[in-house]
This record gives C-alpha cells, structure tokens and sequence, in this order.
C-alpha cells in the first residue's frame, strides 16, 4: 500500500503540472488580447491529412499573425522562431472538401483534429480548404483505398531525417538552429518507402513523430525535396499538460498506432522506425497486441550496420544501418 507521504508528493508534482498548465494558458490569454488589439486575426495551417471510405482526418493549427503576413510566407526563418507563436484556441474553423463544408472548433492548444463524414472518391488525393476568417490555407488528404491491404508508417528523426537524438546538444542545434534545407536525409530510406509503396496505387503512408506541430510546414517540404513518397503527418504539441510538463511522446505514438489500426481496418502496416529512442519497444508492443496488423517492422540500428532478422511474436524484424540495408533485406526475403 502506497505511503501517506508519497501520497502527498503525487499530489503535490500533479498540483504543480496544474499550475504551470494554469500559467501557460493565462499568459497565452493575455498575449492573445494585447495582440488582437494591435491587429492581428486568426490565421490557420493545414496540414497534410489522410482518409478511405468517405471518412476523412483533417489536421491543422490556429494561430493569431498580423494581418499583412501569413504564417505559410514565414519559412526562411531558423526552427527556433517557429516557436514564437501563438495559438488561438475555441477558434472557428470552415473546412471545405470536395465543394462540402464542415464547421469545426479549434482544441484548447488551438489545434485542428477533426474526422469528417464526407462524399468522396473512392482513392486519390483530394485539397481541403481550412478558413479561419478571410485568411485560408490548403493541404492535402491522402485517401486509401477501403480495401488496401498495406501501409507504411514512418518515424522521422533520424529514420529519415538525420537528428543525432542519442547526442542532445548535436539534435538540438539542428532542430532549432540549423535550416531545414540544409539538412539531411538518412541514405536510402527515400527509395526503401518508394519500394514499399511501389506495386499497387495509393497505398497510406503515415509519418509519425514526437517533433512539433511547428515544423509540420518545413518537414513537409524536405520529405517532397528529399524523395519521400507524400502522406500525412502526425506530429504533437510540446506544451504542458495538466499532468506533465511536456507531452508523453511513447503515449502519441501509440495513440497513433492504434487510431491508424481503427481507421484504416484492413491495412496490414509496415512500421519503419530506428533504434536510437523507443521505437524498437513501441512497436513490439503494437506487434503483440494486433499481430495481424503489422506485416513487418523495419529499424534502421544507429550503432549496429550489419543486417539482422528478428521477430516480435510473430511478425519479422529487420535491422541494417541505412536504408539500401533494409531494402536489400527485403528483396532477400521476397
């Protein structure tokens, strides 16, 4: 049985992410007024989203800018700066798909993630129209066919991004100093996604990260600069919660992992992934739990080049060092 004492110190750590999530809000609160004072109005950022069977999922942010500049135009400036925003929650949203109209609200971090019912073609991509305002921006819905029988998801730092997690200081610098566009790709892993989405027309393909919501814009353009086949983002909010300082990132990938399994039914995933945060676990987890939604796993291992095979449960796993090592294994493997 839990001690009184330790009672108390919960408590008191839960009191305490309350209070700074309490802080957090009335700051956001005040700014928000002294800048709609001076000017400014809701501006939204689409961002890329997926759907199959007339049912769509539709991601973006709402965030307050001066009238005479779009937050879309902001995109030679250091990661650092895409920090400095502020977001407007509760916020009017008209979402507009294939000539159909949807009123939504911005979440309480002024987020958009909203699934609609809607009429739409069977596969393909489709623009959605996101409006807040006189001020619209547009990304793209990435839609599976109801019967596709594969998928990929994808981890980004360093499985196609090259971070350095496992160095702090080197991910730091490149994720808030150093331009997106001078950043670089892991070698081969453009052309593995282009083999596993290559055979068969519109088949899903998912990135999932722990990065923020305010790089969704420049990831997207390096994933098009660097090869990477198209398809929709899962990022999070770094923010604090009213019980953690910042957001559970295992917890939002594996959300992730099992809304993708309820929403896509009859996808059979690929998880891409590496070995230098939680991937490895995360995925055997999901694995274990729905062995017959996972075709295979595939990690890039940051410290082992040499290509493996292991299994988690039932399901295949694939190490190598980059991503002609995986692929290689893979043809291997027919």
């Amino acid at each position: 049985m839990p001690s009184r004492t330790a009672g108390w110190q919960a408590a008191g750590v839960v009191s305490w992410h309350r209070l700074g999530r309490r802080a957090d809000v009335a700051l956001r609160d005040l700014l928000s007024r002294i800048a709609r004072r001076a000017g400014w109005t809701p501006a939204v950022l689409a961002h890329p989203g997926y759907g199959s069977g007339g049912r769509v999922r539709v991601l973006g942010r709402v965030l307050l800018a001066p009238r005479v500049l779009h937050p879309e135009d902001r995109r030679a400036v250091p990661g650092w700066q895409r920090f400095l925003t502020l977001e407007s929650p509760g916020e009017g949203v008209v979402v507009e798909v294939a000539g159909q109209r949807h009123v939504v609200r911005s979440d309480a971090d002024g987020l958009l993630d909203v699934t609609l019912d809607v009429d739409l073609p069977d596969v393909g991509v489709v623009p959605a129209t996101l409006r807040a305002g006189d001020r619209a921006s547009s990304a793209t819905l990435h839609l599976a066919s109801p019967d596709a029988a594969q998928g990929v998801v994808c981890d980004i730092d360093d499985t196609v991004l090259v971070t350095g997690i496992a160095t702090p200081l080197r991910a730091a610098w490149r994720t808030f100093v150093q331009p997106m566009t001078e950043r670089q790709a892991v070698p081969g892993m453009a052309a593995l996604l282009r083999q596993l989405t290559s055979g068969a027309p519109h088949i899903p393909v998912v990135y999932v990260s722990n990065g923020p919501w305010n790089l969704a814009g420049p990831l997207t353009r390096f994933l098009e600069r660097a090869g990477f086949p198209a398809g929709a983002l899962l990022l999070t909010d770094w923010g604090p919660t009213s019980d953690r300082w910042f957001r559970d990132g295992q917890a939002h990938k594996r959300e992730a992992l099992r809304r993708l399994a309820a929403d896509l039914p009859a996808v059979r995933w690929t998880l891409v992934g590496d070995t230098s945060e939680h991937d490895p676990a995360l995925y055997a987890d999901f694995a274990r739990e729905q062995p017959d939604r996972v075709q295979v796993v595939l990690l890039r291992d940051v410290t082992e080049p040499a290509t493996r095979v292991d299994r988690f449960g039932s399901v295949p796993v694939v190490y190598a060092g980059d991503g002609a090592g995986l692929a290689a294994a893979l043809m291997s493997r027919g």
